[in-house]
């Protein structure tokens, strides 16, 4: 019988773990959100605190991250509907500190991805999709 693989833990889930244990410490409730073929492009982690409210929280690699085609859609239509993305790439405290700032996600835009997509770029690019 053959031997079970361990799934790979690169830089982002180690980063994760520790931050689900560093917000957890803080009284946040965090659940890890599954993306798969079905829900793609919804952030790592839903936080909440009972002062603070909910976070949606992606977690990047600091020296080499990327959206996905499905969070550069995503996003930009979530925020429309003042539903924030905050981006957290350590478990410490200037990291923690961003979540009682603005939504970050544009802060991590990149230039070749071009300008973020507007509510009807976004509306045309779904039409195209279905």
């Amino acid at each position: 019988m053959g031997q079970i693989r361990k799934a790979k833990e690169g830089p982002e889930h180690k980063i994760q773990r520790a931050l689900i244990e560093y917000l957890e410490c803080r009284g946040w409730l965090v659940e890890r959100m599954a993306n798969g073929a079905f829900q793609t492009g919804v952030p790592d982690l839903y936080c909440h605190h009972p002062k603070w409210g909910c976070r949606w929280i992606d977690v990047k690699n600091p020296g080499k991250y990327s959206f996905t085609k499905a969070q550069r859609i995503k996003w930009p239509q979530w925020e429309s509907y003042r539903l924030g993305i905050w981006i957290l790439t350590a478990a410490n405290q200037t990291e923690y500190d961003k979540l009682f700032a603005a939504p970050n996600f544009r802060n991590y835009w990149k230039k070749s991805w071009g300008p973020i997509p507007t509510q009807d770029e976004i509306n045309k690019l779904l039409d195209a999709i279905e």
